[in-house]
């Protein structure tokens, strides 16, 4: 009994997609209704920041995720915030409206957090480096300079 357990824990283990890594099968839909595919950005810093409207350091990391984003886009980097616990797809196009979010901003769904992760706190921020690998979950906010110490350092 034993073996067979250990033999479908392995297979689970085998099958089941890395998290650690982004795959071929990783597509998210922005509100734009743009698809990102996630091993496409390999070369690039990759960032999947959670947040959610009633969360105030989501309030207080916008602006520089903004200006990170802003400066690194279409060279180094891309950033896809995944909007989650929200009322309606109204309310989250307000807040980036308000926000001045310049970055493509995916409605978190089961699905999108199955193919990056969970994001019991909030915000969460998913790292991946250019090769594609997952080097780093930050839980609560993250600030610009906190990325560019990471991206320099790695």
């Amino acid at each position: 009994m034993r073996k067979i357990t250990f033999l479908i824990m392995a297979l689970f283990l085998f099958v089941l997609p890395s998290q650690a890594e982004l795959t071929k099968r990783d597509v998210l839909k922005d509100m734009a209704g743009k698809e990102h595919r996630l091993s496409n950005y390999q070369g690039k810093w990759v960032l999947i920041n959670y947040w959610a409207t009633w969360c105030p350091p989501c309030l207080e990391e916008v602006p520089d995720l903004v200006a990170l984003y802003d400066e690194r886009k279409g060279k180094d980097l891309v950033m896809i915030g995944v909007a989650v616990d929200y009322k309606s797809e109204q309310e989250v196009a307000r807040f980036v409206d308000d926000m001045l979010i310049s970055y493509p901003i995916v409605l978190g769904t089961p699905k999108v957090i199955q193919a990056i992760g969970s994001a019991e706190v909030l915000p969460s921020t998913y790292i991946y480096n250019p090769q594609g690998k997952l080097v780093k979950i930050k839980r609560g906010l993250v600030t610009k300079q906190y990325i560019e110490n990471l991206i320099s350092t790695k």
